[in-house]
């Protein structure tokens, strides 16, 4: 049976879905977002990886190089990161935890989504509304760049 929950910001629901997802991450977690600049939601990320989760993330070559960015930090602690090229933006917030936990909606996983802006999140837990986002991730993985090669 399918579960959900639902959370708003401005304020900490959405921030603690995602962190709390990462934290219980157990094999593969697939993110694809547009940016990340939240420095508690990159830490949760890296201690997901060195707990021996595979982690790889997708997001916007525009993005990489904000002020604030953790997308290079997280690349060079090893996570394989990818950026869309595209001359349009790779503007998707969503990830999957172990093939079955999505979370999805307007999130951007930065500070100011946290506290000023009006955005929101869905957190689903059915593997087969995971099936179709994992798709669409395979999709954009396979025709995104490496960051970095090592």
């Amino acid at each position: 049976m399918m579960e959900y929950q639902i959370a708003f910001s401005p304020g900490p629901s959405c921030k603690q879905h995602i962190i709390s997802t990462l934290r219980e991450a157990n094999t593969i977690l697939n993110i694809c977002v547009f940016t990340i600049s939240d420095d508690f939601i990159k830490d949760a990320i890296k201690a997901a990886f060195d707990r021996g989760v595979e982690v790889r993330i997708i997001t916007d070559n525009y993005k990489v190089s904000d002020e604030g960015s953790d997308i290079e930090e997280l690349s060079l602690h090893g996570i394989p990161v990818r950026v869309d090229e595209s001359e349009n933006h790779m503007h998707h917030k969503f990830m999957v935890a172990d093939d079955e936990i999505t979370i999805t909606g307007s999130y951007n996983w930065t500070r100011s989504a946290e506290r000023y802006n009006q955005e929101n999140i869905v957190w689903v837990k059915d593997p087969m509304f995971a099936k179709p986002f994992n798709q669409e991730f395979e999709k954009l993985w396979e025709e995104s760049s490496e960051l970095y090669s090592y």
